[in-house]
């Protein structure tokens, strides 16, 4: 079974650590690794604003997804890690959510997981998704 590793110029390059998405063609899916909200350099995107750091995340799992030959309509699962989440902020989180996804039609599959910290200082949110290609 062939592995393409795939990893677009709007991303930081991460070479040996990670592939931002791997397209799996025989089995017709793509996956991402956890997108944060980062430039093309790795910086912080979006200070302290939760909804604007969801948006540059799913910004960049739909340019991780475009160049794997996919897109955000055909994400079937997401998995949204988020740094300090307790539960009195699910309608807060809804509603970011639902923005920052843009109208998609077909909502994914998807679990929300609240966690310490994620890998650097600063970051909120980092979402992974499975996708069709």
């Amino acid at each position: 079974m062939s592995v393409s590793c795939i990893n677009p110029p709007q991303l930081p390059p991460l070479p040996g650590v990670l592939s931002h998405a791997v397209a799996v063609p025989e089995l017709g899916l793509v996956y991402t690794s956890g997108q944060v909200a980062w430039d093309q350099d790795g910086q912080l995107v979006g200070g302290d604003d939760l909804a604007a750091q969801f948006e540059k995340a799913y910004d960049n799992v739909e340019a991780a997804l475009l160049a794997a030959g996919s897109s955000r309509e055909k994400i079937i699962k997401e998995t949204i890690y988020l740094a300090g989440y307790t539960p009195d902020r699910a309608a807060e989180l809804t509603a970011v959510i639902a923005a920052a996804r843009k109208g998609s039609p077909t909502p994914p599959a998807s679990t929300a997981v609240g966690v310490t910290t994620l890998f650097a200082e600063g970051f909120l949110v980092e979402i992974e998704v499975v996708a069709r290609l």
